[in-house]
């Protein structure tokens, strides 16, 4: 590891929509709003193995006035809830409202934060010290891939949500592959934790982490 980063954090970013809860479209109700069942449980490990675990999400259904960002945040506020009644909590939540071309002000805007754009992960690694180098990106969008490589995070695609289809059918033509595919969120937190281990194993019997 290299030095200067030592008292930096690894952090998970998760994407909402098809990744930890159901895609069902634009959730402009709370009603709407489906958490998969294995979402907690996943979400439980990365919280118990010592991952900040940050959902990063775009909602442009706010600048399109489909749903208020008070909606928006009674969404997330359900999100954490549910998953804190199962012993699992998210360290943050940060998400683009934002269209650049659809909507008013201040919501019609070319920002730094629609995925794949990295400015949501970067914001979380300032404020919150992350090694973006040993964090990892998961989501059911190609977009998620891209963000990961332009935040400079390793990239795990999920089969849930939009997944399958954009993996089985339009992968051909991805410029970047990610680094890990797996069948959920829970297959893919299981694969993150277990390479962590065996690459904290390596250091250690290496010296490198001494």
């Amino acid at each position: 590891m290299d030095q200067q980063n030592r008292g930096l954090r690894r952090a998970v970013f998760i994407d909402r929509d098809g990744t930890i809860s159901e895609e069902v479209g634009y959730v402009n109700h709370p009603s709407r709003f489906r958490l998969f069942p294995f979402a907690a449980g996943a979400v439980r490990k990365l919280n118990e193995a010592g991952w900040l675990v940050v959902l990063v999400t775009n909602q442009a259904g706010v600048a399109r006035g489909y749903f208020t960002e008070e909606v928006l945040l009674e969404v997330h506020r359900l999100l954490c809830e549910a998953l804190e009644k199962q012993g699992a909590r998210l360290d943050a939540i940060y998400y683009c409202p934002h269209h650049p071309t659809v909507g008013r002000p201040p919501y019609r805007l070319d920002c730094d934060c629609r995925k794949p754009k990295p400015g949501l992960i970067h914001r979380a690694a300032r404020d919150f010290a992350i090694d973006l180098e040993r964090s990892w990106m998961i989501g059911d969008r190609y977009s998620d891939v891209e963000l990961a490589r332009n935040a400079g995070v390793r990239a795990a695609f999920v089969l849930t949500g939009y997944g399958r289809g954009e993996w089985e059918y339009q992968r051909g033509e991805w410029r970047q592959m990610p680094d890990l595919v797996a069948a959920d969120l829970a297959d893919a937190v299981e694969c993150i934790t277990r390479c962590d281990e065996q690459e904290r194993t390596a250091h250690r019997s290496t010296g490198e982490g001494a």
